[in-house]
């Protein structure tokens, strides 16, 4: 196996039996994105598998959009996912694709079946259809217009396409079994009216096909040999495979699906309808705000492709359900940026300090790595002199056990300078500390003998008042609070089977319960999960363009905004120092 490729997995294996068994001759995967949001990094587990499967054994994989939906889709979506893909290092090499290129095929395929009895035009309201449907212990009943004469049908179906009915009064359905102990094959529903302009396909259609019904279509036009999608999925295979089978006529190809876990994260909701409400609320600042889970967000937050691609890797294709800790993507995103980033210093709860013995206007210049693991990225040069601000939490008045910082009478290393010897600290009329008094020893510069002296206090970094620039710091935290994570992960499986059937009942069910469960999900929202801070930085990180990240010493590591000006740059914290999870795997 090389060394960093991916580890091999039972989609991969059952693959290469396929292969063997001359089931199929060469691999053609699709991943196929719903552009009717951002993508967020539950949708990468099927994305990187779906690209990576087409590498390893030499195939092809397409793009395709099921734009079936045009009420909720919108080119934005479409572009952003390109981004995404392209960003995780990706390139569909079969080629771009959209369902509604299939439009006419599926609606070729509903006449036929309607000739052939496998399909009626039901006229069911939304709330019969659902009573009618039965329940996971009852079987369903027929509907009244099940039996109606194919002709007719067929004639109402057409009219269906011309236009002369209203939206929810007539439903195209297929024929399969009322009574089958899998939900989703009673008679699911293949078209609905909807008066509706889409967003490629303009006016000609008034009717548009169903995700079960369209998603296997598309599949097999396009020759895929492997459909690998999550577990939610799995209860429609049976009916993927009866819509491929039926209309085999009409249909060049059979593809196998193969469903694996969903990937569910601590504290991070993956629900599409739960992310659409947080944005069109004001919850956040919109798609792509550092405290989302979608790709466009992580990205703007500084994590990188390479620790997506690592972390999924690691946590590897099951067909278990499992809740990972989002630690365990915060120590990727960790590891990748470790090698790559440029050390700097920042503060960001600023506390002057005042090196009483330094020479008023005296400047020094120091020259400072900017990575302790890789000399080959340099160096970089910053100044000292007689004003400097630290981190508030670096200082105590009166210190606690164990505080090893600056306080009265301790002496402290300033990072590539020299050692320092707290004296006092003067305070304004409320208290606050407002100037901190230290005295520098001048023979421990950073490089010379005397910078060997050991003391007891630690090491802090630091900035030069007279030529620091001002920052702003965005410090997050998990958007959803800890005890959300049961509750969120029950309702997100739920919302994703609902979205999974795109069953016209089941969707309006849906949507009518929007309201109290966002009520209850908004309760679970951190307040906590921003902090905005204004604090001062080395020259070095203002004139870098939008998205470096550096490591701002013993705070973290930050990515530049696109809300950066000229006279305040705006850092993001992608991820702090502290692997929580390597430690846990430790003990």
């Amino acid at each position: 196996m090389e060394e960093n490729a991916p580890r091999s997995n039972f989609i991969w294996d059952a693959i290469e039996q396929d292969l063997a068994e001359g089931r199929y001759q060469e691999i053609h995967t699709r991943f196929p994105p719903e552009p009717n949001g951002y993508m967020h990094i539950g949708h990468c587990k099927a994305l990187i598998m779906d690209f990576l499967t087409a590498e390893k054994f030499g195939g092809k994989c397409n793009l395709r959009f099921d734009d079936t939906n045009p009420a909720k889709e919108d080119t934005e979506y479409v572009e952003n996912i390109k981004k995404d893909i392209h960003w995780l290092g990706f390139h569909w090499t079969g080629g771009e694709f959209y369902a509604s290129d299939y439009y006419d095929k599926c609606y070729e395929i509903a006449e036929d079946w309607i000739r052939r009895g496998l399909a009626y035009v039901d006229e069911l309201s939304r709330e019969e259809m659902r009573a009618y449907r039965g329940t996971l212990t009852q079987p369903g009943k027929n509907s009244p217009w099940r039996d109606r004469p194919w002709e007719e049908s067929l004639d109402l179906f057409r009219r269906m396409r011309a236009g002369e009915f209203p939206e929810g009064s007539k439903t195209l359905r297929m024929k399969i079994d009322m009574a089958s102990p899998n939900i989703v094959m009673r008679d699911p529903a293949m078209y609905r009216i909807k008066y509706q302009e889409h967003w490629r396909t303009g006016n000609k259609w008034c009717i548009y096909p169903m995700y079960d019904f369209a998603h296997p279509i598309g599949d097999a036009l396009e020759c895929i040999s492997h459909s690998m999608c999550s577990l939610e999925y799995e209860i429609h295979r049976p009916l993927y495979d009866w819509v491929v089978e039926k209309a085999a006529n009409l249909l060049p190809a059979h593809p196998r699906q193969i469903e694996f876990a969903r990937l569910n994260l601590t504290q991070t909701v993956m629900s599409k309808r739960y992310l659409r409400a947080l944005v069109e609320g004001g919850y956040v600042r919109g798609w792509d705000d550092p405290r989302m889970p979608t790709l466009a967000a992580l990205r703007r937050r500084g994590y990188t492709g390479a620790a997506i691609r690592d972390f999924v890797d690691r946590i590897g294709m099951s067909k278990a359900d499992s809740l990972v800790d989002f630690a365990l993507l915060e120590s990727c995103v960790r590891a990748n940026l470790d090698d790559t980033s440029v050390r700097a210093m920042a503060v960001l709860h600023p506390v002057k300090v005042v090196l009483t013995n330094w020479p008023e206007g005296e400047v020094k210049t120091l020259t400072v790595e900017n990575h302790p693991k890789h000399p080959e990225m340099g160096t970089h040069e910053v100044t000292f002199g007689r004003e400097l601000w630290i981190e508030a939490e670096d200082f105590l008045e009166e210190p606690v056990k164990g505080y090893k910082r600056m306080y009265p009478g301790n002496e402290v290393r300033l990072k590539g300078a020299y050692i320092v010897r707290c004296d006092e600290c003067v305070k304004d009329a409320d208290g606050h500390i407002t100037e901190i008094r230290c005295t520098v020893d001048f023979s421990t510069e950073s490089g010379t003998p005397g910078a060997d002296r050991k003391i007891k206090g630690a090491t802090l970094h630091w900035v030069h008042a007279a030529d620091a620039v001002p920052v702003e710091g965005r410090l997050y935290e998990p958007l959803l609070s800890a005890e959300a994570d049961t509750a969120e992960q029950e309702e997100e499986a739920a919302d994703a089977a609902a979205e999974a059937a795109e069953d016209a009942a089941e969707q309006e069910a849906v949507e009518n319960s929007t309201d109290r469960k966002l009520k209850e999900f908004i309760r679970r929202l951190n307040p906590n999960s921003l902090e905005v801070t204004r604090g001062w930085a080395e020259p070095l990180v203002a004139d870098c363009e939008t998205g470096t990240t550096f490591q701002f010493m013993r705070l973290g590591y930050f990515c530049k905004d696109p809300d950066s000006t000229a006279e305040l740059p705006v850092f993001n914290r992608t991820v702090g120092l502290r692997d929580t999870f390597a430690k846990q795997v430790k003990k």
